[in-house]
């Protein structure tokens, strides 16, 4: 068993002097980083790059109340948002991902159309639902 020590420590010496007589490896130039840039010269996050478009994009949006089952309680709905001088168009055809019946409101009526509102119609209409989309793409009938 001491032989066999012996002979391992011995191994392990010759193999840290080979080790250490291998050439040492050559350190690699790097470029700066400056003469990558070109024409730009700053990192935009994307929350900053959103927010240079969200003007624009904003006034693309639009309010959608509804997802009912029926014209009929469509048009009950329509007549309630009327009632609250909240202007509503009625949606031709189906809203991308949504079933039921849905109506737009308009951009200067959507100020009007808060949380409480929403929760309030939510409980006079089963199954109410809202969300804010693109407008373009979506038949209106005026």
């Amino acid at each position: 068993m001491r032989w066999l020590f012996l002979l391992l420590l011995v191994l392990n010496v010759v193999y840290y002097v080979w080790h250490q007589q291998e050439a040492p490896l050559k350190v690699k130039e790097v470029a700066s980083l400056s003469l990558y840039k070109g024409t730009q010269q700053d990192i935009r996050l994307l929350s900053e790059s959103r927010a240079a478009t969200q003007a624009v994009v904003q006034d693309k949006e639009c309010l959608y109340v509804g997802g009912v089952a029926t014209p009929e309680v469509l048009e009950q709905l329509r007549q309630r948002l009327t009632a609250l001088d909240i202007r509503a168009r009625k949606v031709v055809g189906k809203l991308v991902d949504s079933a039921g019946w849905w109506v737009q409101v308009s951009p200067e009526s959507q100020r009007l159309l808060d949380e409480t509102v929403l929760s309030t119609l939510s409980n006079d209409f089963k199954d109410l639902k809202h969300k804010i989309m693109l407008c373009e793409g979506v038949a209106t009938v005026d």
